[in-house]
């Protein structure tokens, strides 16, 4: 072989390594670098609405639209906002929605250490649990990208990892194009992600997410969906 075509195997062999680490680590369905769901159970006709990066002030008018609809969902929270939002934090809980860890700070674990991604997640544990009362079971890696030491990390703290079958992309695209994306996406088990914040900003305008929503509910409420926690729509029999 001539030296232009070893080095043309080497390219594509790298390129070929470069695309097997960046699918381990950002597709929803990959367990590759460390255990995750990304659908619930397809025996029944329901959905799971999640939301990231909270809690914010916005965060209530979302609750409101839920509470219209008596939707329960599930809120992947970051630690640091808990801990700034207390109140908004516990009247999540109260509602009856399901708490989860989306890290301490929304640092990207990508490229860090063991103990760097363990500590993100530890951190978010106890600053939910001193707040809530409530330790989660749940986590959501920032940005959906997972990190070689997550599934240790995973382990020691009890926490599954749920990522999404849909995401809305609710922090750059209209409500129309949303609500688009999330009806393509119904399904039965689908989990849909969406945000109540915007990484750690204050005031953060979630007004496509939370008219989204709004549109969302009673267009798949009249298709025969049920909307699920993440709790439940995982489990093949519910209660």
């Amino acid at each position: 072989m001539t030296a232009g075509g070893i080095g043309a195997v080497a390219v594509g062999a790298v390129a070929c390594a470069a695309g097997a680490i960046a699918y381990a680590v950002r597709a929803p369905s990959s367990t590759l670098v460390a255990p995750s769901v990304h659908r619930g159970v397809r025996s029944r006709r329901s959905v799971a609405l999640t939301f990231d990066d909270g809690p914010s002030e916005s965060t209530p008018k979302l609750l409101r639209v839920l509470d219209e609809h008596r939707i329960r969902a599930t809120f992947f929270q970051c630690g640091a906002s808990v801990r700034r939002l207390p109140s908004i934090a516990r009247e999540i809980a109260s509602a009856g929605h399901v708490i989860g860890n989306h890290s301490e700070n929304h640092a990207r674990l990508y490229l860090q250490s063991a103990s760097f991604i363990y500590r993100e997640l530890a951190d978010a544990q106890e600053s939910i649990e001193r707040v809530i009362g409530q330790r989660p079971r749940y986590f959501r890696p920032p940005f959906g990208v997972r990190w070689f030491g997550l599934a240790q990390a995973q382990r020691s703290l009890g926490l599954t990892s749920i990522l999404w079958s849909t995401i809305g992309k609710d922090w750059k695209l209209p409500a129309e194009r949303v609500l688009a994306r999330l009806l393509r996406g119904a399904a039965n088990g689908a989990i849909f992600c969406l945000h109540d914040g915007r990484n750690l900003e204050a005031q953060p305008n979630i007004s496509v997410t939370i008219e989204a929503v709004r549109r969302l509910a009673p267009m798949l409420l009249e298709r025969g969906f049920r909307f699920e926690t993440v709790s439940d729509i995982l489990c093949p029999t519910t209660t």
